[in-house]
């Protein structure tokens, strides 16, 4: 989570919400990927940290399927990262801060763990979950 959270404070420097997030390897260490909001520097609206790493980790494993792999991310996944999650076959999903106004991990949805999907990754929140949200709270406070 340290890492996601190096991640999270790229994207504030960016003027992006700083949200952060790893791809580790099934053997929990080694980091395949990393990504931080671009979407301010892209103008992608699609340009979410947890969309990013999992491209950057798909692209190095040279493998759409994440099978074994954990997405590390400072802020529970929106609906669109939660979708993503899913489809790449990541194992297990750890996060930070629950978003409750639009969370779908375990908060407003749960979209990762619906059982009418093929697929249902672990999921483990709350993990520095205080220094999580006050990086975004103190973002948006200077906002």
């Amino acid at each position: 989570m340290r890492l996601a959270l190096d991640e999270a404070g790229r994207a504030a420097r960016g003027g992006d919400v700083p949200v952060g997030a790893v791809v580790l390897a099934a053997d929990g260490t080694t980091v395949l990927a990393a990504g931080h909001n671009e979407r301010e520097a892209t103008g992608d609206p699609t340009a979410h940290a947890e969309v990013l790493a999992v491209r950057r980790a798909a692209a190095r494993l040279g493998e759409w399927r994440l099978a074994g792999c954990t997405l590390v991310v400072t802020l529970e996944p929106c609906t669109m990262c939660a979708g993503a999650l899913v489809q790449s076959r990541v194992d297990r999903v750890v996060y930070g801060a629950r978003d409750d106004k639009a969370g779908a991990a375990g908060s407003l949805w749960d979209v990762v763990r619906d059982r009418r999907l093929n697929h249902r990754p672990e999921v483990i929140e709350g993990v520095l979950a205080g220094e999580c949200a006050a990086l975004l709270t103190d973002f948006f406070r200077a906002r």
